[in-house]
């Protein structure tokens, strides 16, 4: 139950940087994290999708897991990309946590 209860909240937390990064990244108005932004945006709803599907014990929540991740580490590539801006950087970070919690599940 533990690891369970840890993935679901790196899966929240990861929504909420990869919210909070899309809307730092729009304000700049930077062409160049355009595809920071498309990344984020999925990432953060997978997530958020990956955190309900493993609080109903939904029996596809481990297929979901594997693809979360995939898109998290995608999401954290990219981001890092622009670790000069504390909220690429910050979501890098919660990106490859909730990879590694949902590949450990």
């Amino acid at each position: 139950m533990k690891n369970l209860d840890e993935c679901i909240e790196a899966c929240l937390d990861c929504t909420v940087e990869c919210e909070s990064c899309v809307t730092d990244c729009i304000a700049m108005n930077d062409e160049t994290h355009e595809n920071c932004i498309a990344l984020c945006r999925d990432c953060a709803d997978i997530c958020a999708l990956c955190a309900r599907f493993q609080a109903r014990g939904s029996s596809f929540a481990e297929d979901l897991c594997k693809l979360c991740a995939e898109i998290c580490l995608a999401c954290a590539t990219e981001c890092e990309k622009f670790a000069e801006h504390d909220c690429c950087r910050t979501c890098a970070e919660a990106c490859r946590k909730c990879a590694d919690s949902c590949t450990n599940m």
